[in-house]
């Protein structure tokens, strides 16, 4: 379904304008101002509904507009009016060829207009959200692909986390040495300590017996030195007495008689202190042999070593368990990891599968985080002629029933784009309006002044005219 007819009255620029396109290809020219826009809005207005009107469609100084689209099966009518109110009403109305009309008609043409085929270059300057709506929309894709690209994007950053803590537990487990300790099992040092207490306690008993032995040594030695030294003293009295005795034989006899009681009291004190020292002497001699002293200081030593091995032992399996704990902590983080990775790929593969399935516009087009790509790279990083091509198929595929596609912006197209869009309308069977900026008089339907002045049918006759005169 093409534009067979276009009338235009009172719309926008326009004063009124009667079009019959030729042609694949139907260029709108002339100067700025002068309704060019107008005639392709009056399209895009008459088709695409109220909502896409602009504030003041009407001529200024006029009351009333329409256009009027005859699209061979289907004649569309669009009319607008100034209300008492100040605002705006407009009406549509869609006939049959043969003159019945249709009861909804702006449902009826919802189902053929795509607002995107009225400018497929509109693609292109979207954002990336919107091209991957509109292909979406467009290609029929039956999963909803940006929600799987955010699934993936908030499970590509707990993979990266978890993927950076796993990698940090395993370096720390790769960076803790395992001590080397001179055995395995740990000594029982409780036993060592024991035997120092009572080597301890062996020592102390053999001191005191050695101490014992020299005091009574020494007491042998005292008691010696003192009943001899009585002794002494009983021979010294014996001879003061005598002399004593000689001077005076009363006093003397006195005398002696004391010194006879004092004699027999330090005779027999120095007899006991003798007869003990012998005793002790006697047991000195009798006594067995002092045991030999325990090395209390290898003891030592040896317990000291046996609580460093204990110690070497403790850090050692304490490096052990903790080495062992990260391992598995990062074995079971690098296992989500891996979890995480197939659901990603499982999405990933559940979006290649819907775009492969849908009918896409153009070869190589697909979706990735939330944007249109093309051969694997973002849309917007694809060349003019690609952007132009993938534009030109994606606004064809949007609407199969009404062929026709108007580009506002053509003066902006170099030969080589104009030739790509002539040749895909060619091959498509699509109409395309496209409006250039020309002051010449000489490209396409020239409008001046809300008019059509020439086309090129008419230069044409002209020509033939001039030349026949």
């Amino acid at each position: 379904m093409k534009i067979v007819k276009l009338t235009a009255e009172n719309l926008k620029k326009l004063r009124a304008v009667e079009i019959t396109p030729q042609g694949d290809i139907v260029t709108i020219s002339g100067r700025n101002s002068q309704g060019k826009t107008s005639v392709l809005d009056s399209i895009y207005w008459a088709l695409a509904g109220t909502a896409s009107v602009q504030g003041q469609p009407i001529r200024k100084g006029e009351h009333k507009a329409r256009v009027k689209i005859d699209l061979g099966t289907i004649v569309v009518e669009r009319k607008f009016a100034d209300a008492p109110d100040g605002k705006l009403t407009t009406s549509v109305t869609v006939e049959s060829a043969d003159g019945a009309r249709f009861p909804s008609p702006q449902r009826m043409l919802d189902d053929l207009v795509s607002t995107l085929s009225f400018d497929p270059l509109a693609f292109a300057r979207m954002e990336p959200k919107r091209q991957a709506d509109e292909l979406r929309r467009v290609s029929k894709i039956e999963i909803d692909i940006d929600k799987l690209d955010a699934f993936n994007k908030s499970d590509y950053d707990k993979r990266t986390e978890i993927n950076r803590d796993a990698k940090a537990k395993r370096a720390q487990a790769e960076g803790i040495a395992i001590p080397i300790v001179s055995a395995d099992t740990p000594r029982d040092d409780g036993e060592l300590v024991e035997q120092l207490r009572k080597a301890g306690e062996h020592n102390a008993s053999v001191d005191a017996r050695k101490q014992r032995r020299h005091s009574a040594q020494e007491r042998i030695a005292d008691l010696t030195v003192r009943g001899n030294a009585a002794g002494e003293r009983v021979a010294n009295a014996l001879a003061n007495a005598k002399a004593q005795y000689e001077h005076a034989i009363k006093e003397a006899a006195a005398a002696l008689e004391l010194a006879q009681a004092a004699a027999e009291t330090n005779a027999s004190d120095g007899r006991a202190m003798l007869e003990e020292a012998q005793k002790l002497a006697q047991q000195l001699r009798d006594a067995d042999p002092l045991p030999e002293l325990i090395d209390t200081a290898a003891l030592s030593r040896e317990i000291a070593a046996a609580l460093a091995l204990n110690d070497a032992l403790r850090v050692r399996n304490a490096a052990v368990d903790r080495k062992s704990s990260l391992t598995e902590e990062s074995v079971i983080l690098e296992s989500a990891a891996r979890d995480i990775t197939a659901r990603m790929e499982g999405r990933e593969a559940a979006k290649a599968a819907a775009i492969k399935a849908a009918a896409m516009p153009v070869p190589g087009l697909g979706f990735g985080d939330g944007m249109v790509t093309y051969n694997g790279l973002p849309f917007d990083q694809s060349s003019s002629a690609e952007q132009l091509r993938v534009s030109m198929a994606i606004a064809i595929a949007a609407n199969p029933k009404l062929r026709v596609i108007r580009i506002t912006d053509g003066s902006l197209l170099d030969e080589d784009s104009l030739k790509i869009i002539a040749a895909m309308a060619k091959d498509n069977d699509f109409q395309v309006w496209l409006e250039v900026v020309s002051s010449d008089g000489k490209v396409g339907i020239v409008i001046e002044d809300g008019a059509v002045a020439s086309t090129p049918e008419s230069r044409a006759e002209a020509a033939t005219q001039g030349v026949a005169a």
